[in-house]
């Protein structure tokens, strides 16, 4: 039996994006014969998001799309919970539903995986020779900066751990108990997985299409400072 990818998309107020994204993830075609799985979760927005994407439902019934809509917002780590919670894949992926990152690139991400040498999968936009646009400096000092503080702590050696694409096994996942229902997820989730026993984590080089403020882009130095909390927070104090 085919193994299958579940692709969980959190979507707040991404009426411009969203169809975009649909109709690129409808044409990746995924390496092994590995089926795919859509989980959205419309993270109760205020423009036609949720419109748009049940359009699309109407207009794709082949596609194995699970929707969920959250009926009082509950921000990206929220959103990804009640998608890990509906996804049932052998593997589970983020994908934001911007056009910062390339669905085609899942292949990447996969190869360690299939290949039976990885259970976690990180998307690094720090390395590679891939396209990256040229956008924030003090965006790229904060990541570096979080990621190094990460890594003090878990002592791994990740160059991008806020990135987007995480590749993970679901059932190494699913036993995760997560809290954080902001951006917190992204060192939370890393400070978890580093403590499992044995875990192999990999991390590969993708592209990365970032947008500006006047593009959708929503991180602010606001999120930043709670990533640097929850760093703390998850690895010194040890909230479970």
């Amino acid at each position: 039996m085919a193994q299958t990818l579940s692709i969980v998309i959190p979507a707040y107020n991404e009426e411009n994006t969203i169809i975009e994204i649909l109709t690129a993830l409808k044409a990746v075609v995924l390496p092994n014969g590995l089926a795919k799985e859509l989980v959205i979760v419309d993270d109760c927005s205020k423009d036609d998001t949720l419109k748009r994407i049940e359009a699309f439902m109407n207009n794709n019934p082949s596609l194995d799309i699970k929707l969920h809509s959250l009926i009082k917002n509950g921000g990206k780590g929220g959103a990804l919970h009640k998608g890990f919670e509906l996804a049932t894949g052998d593997f589970i992926i983020i994908q934001d539903a911007d056009l910062e990152y390339d669905p085609n690139e899942y292949a990447l991400l996969l190869r360690p995986m299939l290949e039976g040498k990885a259970d976690v999968v990180y998307g690094s936009r720090f390395i590679g020779g891939s396209p990256h646009r040229i956008l924030f400096f003090w965006h790229t000092i904060g990541n570096k900066f979080l990621t190094f503080l990460s890594n003090m702590f878990t002592n791994l050696n990740l160059t991008d751990m806020e990135t987007c694409y995480k590749l993970f096994r679901a059932d190494i996942l699913k036993g995760l108990t997560l809290k954080e229902k902001q951006f917190g997820f992204e060192p939370e989730v890393t400070a978890k997985m580093s403590r499992i026993p044995n875990i192999r984590i990999y991390e590969v080089g993708i592209s990365y299409y970032g947008r500006t403020y006047a593009e959708g882009k929503k991180i602010n130095w606001k999120d930043g400072m709670w990533a640097l909390w929850c760093i703390f927070r998850y690895n010194v104090l040890r909230f479970l």
